[in-house]
């Protein structure tokens, strides 16, 4: 009898995937999560495409709300990934949106800590300046707040002391990128000034000392399974960056769904969490057996055991997929 062959890389990515979603159909119960959960040394809940005001994101926020419940300790932060107000925001930094898109959306009492923010595509299209308003919002106020977004791009390195990882906050709103979908009538994206200024810090940051893990953040998506099926005026501009970096992951929204893609060739892991409130919509295979859902959700990131784990949790509060990477780049489903 001749030997069994090697799976294939695809064929391996196509097992895995199947055999998580599986698993973790089984991990909807209280006890099974908080057995398999607890214990992380760092925990950070990430959403994109969430400002829709409406039943869909406040149905997230309830999920969120019991998912920390589950892990037994409050998180040490939230990572909004843009897209945080759609529609027109009346009132600018006194609009009524702050409040209930935001701060009694996301209470202080289950997320006490920092809201590390960046800006989608609708942050600068549906309000004129609304780009403005977001980044003066936290200097506004002479109480101290949760939203955190200091600049169109920056670094968080977490926790303070020790660091076991530095996030690099992008606004990935460039022209190529937001004048095919939205025209030129508003001109929503950054300027080419600052988009030069940004690739500069981002290869600074790069070539800096980093913790044990990058993740690099931003609105849209390099590769995707969604409706845009990526963007390739961004591969272009940080690509080559964030392979040369090793960079471990690649987190965005932008897509209304959850996905989870590794390609053949590269070391990042590209993870979209868009599921946040937004209308979900569907996609196609562009990127063959990875994985995909078109569900309202969001995702758990953290560091346990030397390791980064990622889980995307629908609204349901199930965990629909889950992976772990080590520093060194390897990675395995189930987390």
């Amino acid at each position: 009898m001749n030997p069994k062959l090697p799976l294939s890389r695809r064929q391996a990515l196509k097992t895995l995937f199947c055999s998580s979603v599986a698993m973790n159909l089984n991990l909807s119960s209280s006890a099974a999560a908080e057995e398999s959960l607890g214990g992380a040394e760092l925990d950070l809940i990430a959403l994109g495409d969430f400002g829709s005001g409406d039943a869909k994101q406040q149905a997230v926020a309830r999920a969120m709300i019991h998912y920390s419940e589950i892990l037994g300790k409050k998180p040490d932060g939230l990572l909004m990934l843009g897209d945080n107000f759609y529609r027109k925001m009346p009132g600018g930094l006194e609009s009524k949106r702050w409040t209930t898109g935001f701060s009694e959306m996301y209470p202080s009492e289950h997320f006490p800590n920092p809201c590390w923010a960046i800006l989608g595509n609708h942050d600068y299209r549906d309000t004129r300046d609304n780009e403005k308003v977001q980044l003066g919002y936290a200097a506004s106020l002479d109480r101290k707040t949760r939203w955190s977004m200091p600049g169109k791009y920056y670094r968080v390195d977490l926790p303070a002391r020790n660091p076991q990882i530095t996030l690099l906050m992008l606004d990935t709103n460039l022209e190529a990128v937001n004048r095919p979908l939205h025209g030129p009538k508003i001109p929503c994206w950054i300027t080419p000034e600052e988009q030069t200024a940004q690739k500069a810090w981002l290869e600074k940051q790069l070539s800096s000392k980093r913790a044990a893990f990058t993740v690099v953040l931003g609105h849209h998506p390099l590769y995707s399974n969604g409706k845009y099926q990526g963007t390739p005026p961004l591969i272009d501009e940080i690509g080559k960056l964030l392979e040369k970096a090793g960079v471990h992951l690649y987190l965005s929204g932008h897509e209304h769904d959850l996905q989870h893609l590794e390609l053949d060739g590269l070391k990042t892991s590209f993870v979209i969490s868009g599921g946040g409130g937004g209308r979900v919509r569907g996609g196609k295979e562009k990127h063959p057996d990875c994985f995909f859902q078109d569900v309202h959700g969001f995702s758990h990131l953290s560091i346990k055991g030397g390791r980064l784990h990622l889980r995307h949790i629908d609204v349901n509060g199930k965990i629909v997929h889950s992976f772990s990477k080590g520093t060194d780049h390897d990675w395995k489903i189930g987390a």
